[in-house]
């Protein structure tokens, strides 16, 4: 009969010792974030987890709500501020766990293959380290788990996560209608992530907008930035090198719109002279770019703070009191727009 693994085998296992191995399945303090992983990896890998960490998690409680993010870029950082702010004014005594969870490369999903990498975190997390969890950008339309779990700017489709974002819609139209109020008709869009709602919403934004000033939506003015510095590197570069490249893009996040603005000062064009942009997020990078970015401001602590508030409903045994908070969005003119310099 194959001996049972123990405590012991877990710790050789991980290179810790036998305390840091009892800390992390029973979530105590004073233990990173990256040893719990690597420690509960190991427990998943030796099956130490029936033994030990099931039957000391079912009887309570850990304290902690966790947020995962695929990375933790500008608006992931915002949006943990928020759920921070949130769970210290909450008064509960709630730890906060930042885990970004390892995506998956490569082709053969809807997103390029990083499709789903919430719910082996979620399998290493629930009841061992986190009472609940707030899934930032998710992959997913829905998260099997034994937790409760909340999701800020979710997946599109009909998930039956409770969930909190901003008003793209609204705020793509305010976006594209400020570049055509200043005269603008050949108006670009870098598109973001297909699978997230808020960039599709952006999208149907930019050709309403184009639409109600009688603008026929043209392909060719379009590109796919994914939400990624790389990826809107060269999507920007493909936009702005075409035969007739548009006077002004709408960008579906600020990280695309800083990868036009340094595209653009690559090949030579002056924004605002030759190229207006708007971004969407008003992240921090936004005010600091050069020149600084207008964009859409979504309450990006705001939304952090929201899903805290509806997760620990959750937690309560109560219904949150909306399962989709929207929150307001706004225009915020700074200096890469301008009238066009030529038609």
């Amino acid at each position: 009969m194959q001996r049972r693994p123990t405590i012991h085998d877990v710790a050789a296992a991980a290179g810790v010792s036998v305390a840091t191995v009892s800390k992390a399945v029973n979530g105590r303090y004073g233990i990173a974030a990256a040893t719990v992983a690597r420690v509960m990896g190991v427990v998943e890998e030796l099956g130490y987890e029936s033994s030990l960490v099931a039957s000391s998690m079912r009887s309570r409680r850990t304290g902690v709500v966790g947020v995962l993010v695929a990375d933790f870029e500008p608006f992931s950082s915002e949006v943990l501020k928020g759920v921070s702010t949130a769970l210290r004014a909450a008064g509960g005594g709630h730890d906060l766990l930042a885990y970004s969870g390892a995506r998956q490369g490569g082709a053969g999903g809807p997103d390029g293959g990083h499709d789903g990498w919430e719910r082996r975190s979620l399998s290493r997390l629930s009841g061992t380290l986190v009472d609940g969890a707030i899934l930032v950008t998710p992959t997913v339309v829905t998260a099997s788990t034994s937790i409760p779990v909340v999701a800020v700017d979710p997946h599109t489709g009909r998930g039956d996560l409770p969930s909190v974002e901003g008003d793209s819609h609204g705020g793509a139209l305010q976006a594209v209608r400020h570049l055509l109020e200043l005269g603008h008709r050949r108006v670009g869009f870098l598109g973001g992530r297909a699978d997230l709602r808020s960039a599709s919403l952006r999208e149907a934004g930019y050709r309403q907008a184009l639409a109600d000033a009688g603008i026929a939506h043209d392909p060719a003015l379009v590109r796919d930035g994914d939400f990624e510095l790389v990826t809107a590197r060269r999507a920007a570069r493909s936009l702005l090198t075409a035969e007739r490249r548009p006077t002004a893009v709408f960008a579906a996040n600020d990280l695309s719109a800083i990868a036009l603005l340094r595209t653009a000062d690559e090949l030579g064009l002056r924004v605002p002279a030759d190229l207006s942009v708007v971004g969407f997020d008003d992240i921090p990078e936004a005010a600091r770019a050069e020149p600084p970015l207008t964009t859409v401001r979504q309450p990006l602590q705001a939304l952090g703070a929201a899903a805290a508030e509806q997760l620990l409903a959750l937690l309560d045994g109560e219904e949150p009191a909306r399962r989709t908070v929207q929150l307001p969005t706004r225009l915020v003119v700074r200096e890469t727009t301008a009238p066009p310099s030529r038609p």
